[in-house]
């Protein structure tokens, strides 16, 4: 027999943004419920990465004494306040093995008694007034707001004639003994796709990864979702000519012949060129989609970027259906190849935003911030000792920011971790009470920094003299002066081997000189 819970919140999803979100409102005292198709926690890392190894880094010895500091090589921990629930307690690999993060996030919910019941399968989800989600069995839950933290579950399928041919990452086999002297061609310029060419590597007589545009690598771009090097060994056999070839091309179309297949290939280096190549195999790995299916056409959200992503406010909320909001890897929407939003590491930061976001609307508890005495020098000393520890700002580079706020009689408040897009329609919202102005403080790579070479010194040589910061093309901070959205000044702090930006001279004057300048200016135009 069917039975119906109400509830104040509805999480869908016992993953990793799932289960933040959970233990959040837990601390809270909120009322919601978790549920998750899976036996378990974080069902996704028991079939992926395909070849079980995380690309998320683990880094048990830092050096450090300061937890803070830790989360910036701890890619894989949820945020808490029990300093047993760390990732680097499981595993000392720095490409750690799924199983652990399985392990690791089953204990999470465990140790926090978090409310999930897990064998429930999300079918439908109505809005007759509040939401209504229905369960394979026929059981629905009532809730006035639902959180989505499904993660990208349906796998991307691009639009190629005869793509239906193609084996997927998802289901094909790992086996390397089963390709063995076969010619394979692999769909996709990821990390999924290059993950698979070199596990075939010792086995296939030729291997091809085919992909448009340009290939981008991580420790160029800085986004960690491009080709890591752990996954890079197939470029070398490539540039070595050792049979195996990057094509530079549109798959335009795939189509059987006998025991294999014959596919076209549109070369961009050869001015649209086609060549038709006879593979035994045809790999898809084109990577994952979020399954907006679930959703009645009165509260379906709507898709961006290709329809993989649920399109979403600076608050993360649906752009066309209120109080359903989304958490996890897609919310990457938001920033999409340029921060870390996919990644634990990043959204855990803007899944804890996402409930001062729902703490403040539902509830009316205020941004947690507090109070600066009102000089440039007070400023200086929370903006230094905040760059130099924070792993959120770190992390979710130019998305996340503390901000000072600057109310119309002078007085300061220092908030923590504000979205930047938030931060922007929140201030002129009045979310933040009394705000004449406001800072804005992040950590940013440099401008063109992913169109030079990192390691080619004619490229990336910044002069010794320069302590404005603004020619760093590595991580640096940045302080942003604004009014009512707009741009009034800024200040590049100068990068640091270290990470290090405490020095008196080269960090801290000029930016007080700058605070100095631009505090001054508030105060003119305060009454």
């Amino acid at each position: 027999m069917s039975s119906e819970v109400s509830t104040e919140c509805l999480v869908i999803g016992a993953g990793p943004a799932g289960l933040q979100a959970s233990y959040l409102l837990s601390r809270a005292g909120r009322d919601h419920l978790v549920l998750e198709a899976g036996d378990a926690p974080g069902t996704f890392f028991t079939r992926f990465p395909r070849h079980r190894t995380l690309i998320s880094i683990n880094k048990p010895i830092t050096g450090w004494d300061d937890p803070e500091l830790d989360l910036r090589t701890d890619w894989n921990s949820l945020l808490s306040d029990d300093p047993a629930l760390l990732f680097t307690r499981y595993t000392p690999r720095y490409f750690p093995h799924a199983d652990d993060m399985v392990r690791y996030l089953g204990d999470f919910a465990a140790a926090h008694d978090l409310p999930i019941r897990y064998g429930t399968s999300v079918v439908e989800v109505t809005r007759p007034d509040d939401f209504v989600v229905r369960d394979q069995n026929g059981d629905t839950y009532r809730a006035r707001r639902i959180i989505v933290a499904t993660g990208v579950s349906k796998s991307y399928v691009p639009p190629i004639d005869g793509v239906e041919l193609a084996e997927r990452y998802d289901e094909v086999s790992v086996d390397p003994a089963d390709f063995t002297g076969q010619r394979v061609l692999i769909i996709g310029r990821g990390n999924s796709a290059f993950e698979t060419a070199d596990n075939l590597v010792e086995t296939t007589s030729v291997i091809h990864v085919a992909g448009p545009g340009s290939l981008k690598l991580a420790w160029q771009t800085h986004f960690v979702g491009h080709l890591r090097a752990v996954n890079n060994n197939f470029l070398d056999t490539y540039q070595l000519k050792s049979q195996n070839a990057l094509l530079d091309g549109r798959v335009v179309d795939i189509r059987r012949d006998g025991d294999g297949f014959l596919v076209r290939v549109s070369f961009v280096r050869v001015d649209e060129r086609v060549k038709e190549i006879r593979y035994d195999r045809v790999i898809l790995a084109t990577g994952f989609r979020f399954d907006a299916s679930i959703f009645a056409p009165e509260c379906r959200p709507r898709l961006t970027i290709n329809d993989r992503f649920p399109d979403q406010t600076a608050a993360w909320e649906s752009v066309n259906v209120p109080d359903l909001f989304f958490a996890g890897t897609i919310t990457q929407a938001r920033d999409f190849k340029k921060s870390t939003s996919g990644f634990i590491h990043g959204f855990r930061y803007g899944v804890r935003a996402l409930h001062h976001v729902l703490e403040h609307r539902y509830h009316g508890v205020a941004w947690p911030s507090r109070d600066l005495a009102p000089t440039s020098e007070a400023v200086a000393d929370a903006v230094i000792e905040r760059v130099n520890r924070t792993s959120a700002l770190w992390q979710l580079f130019a998305f996340m920011a503390d901000a000072v706020l600057v109310g119309s009689d002078g007085a300061l408040r220092y908030a923590e971790e504000v979205p930047l897009a938030h931060l922007h329609e929140a201030v002129g919202r009045g979310d933040f009470g009394d705000v004449e102005s406001y800072l804005a403080v992040t950590l940013e790579y440099g401008e063109g920094h992913d169109r030079i070479n990192p390691f080619d010194v004619t490229e990336s040589r910044v002069s010794q003299q320069d302590t404005s910061g603004l020619d760093g093309r590595y991580l640096h901070p940045v302080v942003r002066h604004f009014r009512d959205g707009v741009l009034l000044g800024e200040h590049h702090l100068t990068e640091n081997l270290e990470n290090e930006w405490d020095s008196e001279d080269v960090h801290r004057a000029p930016l007080l000189a700058f605070l100095d300048t631009r505090l001054a200016r508030t105060a003119a135009v305060s009454p």
